[in-house]
């Protein structure tokens, strides 16, 4: 076994040790320095750690009995998946910030640089048809854009932000609360296949953890530690996605609520949180425009993405064909019609209507004597 690979494996049986934890697992790592002087310690050393008591500290000296770590390192080669420790360059830099970080990132797919620009969008596993068809409409939308698509691949509101996000060819993020040799709902491996080929399927916990409920309040905190911020479809009274609520206010990120019916058992939960001051998202524009100043901030993030950098303003911009791509690209400065005309090689029914296209997408302004200019 080579050094990096025996590296990961202390860090696959450090994550796998029942009841450690993230938190724990952190004070650790700053007391011994690396999994495996922590694997290899004794328990009067491991106790003398805040919060590592005696049964945590019995089950740390005693992991080689509990943890079958050569049947998951088969596993994940099986599964063609990633690993990424806390340490590691490619772990998200939004996710290292929050409270209680994940030691471990389990990963089918692939984690780009461009995903720092990410909204999650959560809700109902039971939701109306226009709930459904609200999620699907915004992850196809906010896609477009540019934005990468966070969500827990459950059924209903997540599903169908996946399944919008998808369509629009924009790239998505499925976080899983089970361990990635198991697909749940089974009824979503298809839709798990096409989210790895557009972006990736994550989880903290080990291959073959099962969906257990505590599960799903940890992978609520990695959906919204991800995003810049948090879109409620639809959601009731004592809904899961009030939980990614909850996170994303303590680690202060944007909080967007669809209103929904006031007689909706399952819109209790949209419509209380903007009576609490939840941004109201009546479509992915108003969305994009609360983000901007996020979105421009992130060219300055090292490791900003390059396709955040060539936008003119920093603020995304929807997918262009290629007549209008190339109107656009004109009116980097204000041109009369006739300009535009020449300048493009276009007839004139063509610019007509390819202006009034970049006009209903809100890409271009028109002034006074036909002239026109972009808008964002």
């Amino acid at each position: 076994m080579t050094p990096k690979a025996l590296e990961m494996k202390y860090w696959l049986a450090l994550n796998a040790i029942s009841g450690l934890g993230p938190r724990r697992g952190r004070e650790l790592l700053k007391s011994f320095g690396n999994p495996e002087a922590i694997l290899n310690a004794s328990e009067r050393r491991l106790r003398e750690v805040s919060e590592i008591g005696d049964t945590l500290a019995r089950k740390i000296v005693a992991w080689r009995e509990e943890i079958n770590i050569e049947k998951e390192l088969e596993l994940i080669a099986k599964g063609n998946i990633k690993v990424l420790t806390i340490e590691d360059s490619g772990y998200p830099s939004y996710l290292s910030k929050i409270f209680d970080p994940p030691l471990v990132l389990y990963v089918k797919g692939e984690l780009l640089p461009k995903d720092l620009a990410a909204v999650a969008i959560v809700g109902s596993r039971r939701p109306s048809i226009y709930g459904k068809m609200t999620a699907e409409k915004l992850g196809r939308e906010l896609g477009a854009n540019g934005l990468t698509i966070i969500s827990g691949m459950a059924r209903g509101i997540d599903s169908a932000a996946h399944k919008g996000a998808l369509s629009s060819g924009g790239r998505t993020i499925a976080v899983l609360g089970n361990g990635l040799g198991i697909i749940y709902p089974a009824e979503n491996e298809a839709l798990a296949d096409d989210i790895a080929m557009s972006g990736a399927v994550i989880s903290e916990f080990p291959m073959l953890t099962p969906p257990e409920r505590g599960n799903f309040p940890r992978r609520n905190r990695i959906i919204s530690g991800l995003s810049l911020g948090v879109v409620v479809v639809e959601a009731a009274r004592r809904s899961g996605a009030l939980i990614t609520v909850d996170r994303a206010l303590e680690q202060g990120k944007e909080v967007f609520a669809i209103p929904g019916r006031v007689d909706s058992p399952i819109s209790w939960g949209t419509n209380n949180l903007i009576q609490q001051g939840a941004k109201i998202a009546t479509t992915s524009d108003s969305i994009v425009e609360e983000l901007e100043p996020l979105l421009r901030n992130l060219q300055q993030i090292e490791g900003g993405t390059k396709e955040l950098k060539s936008s003119a303003s920093g603020k995304l911009t929807p997918a262009l064909g290629g007549d209008e791509k190339r109107l656009y690209e004109l009116l980097s400065d204000a041109k009369d019609i006739d300009t535009i005309i020449a300048e493009s090689g276009f007839s004139a029914s063509k610019v007509s209507s390819t202006l009034t296209t970049l006009q209903i997408k809100k890409l271009i302004k028109e002034f006074p004597g036909k002239v026109f200019v972009r808008s964002r």
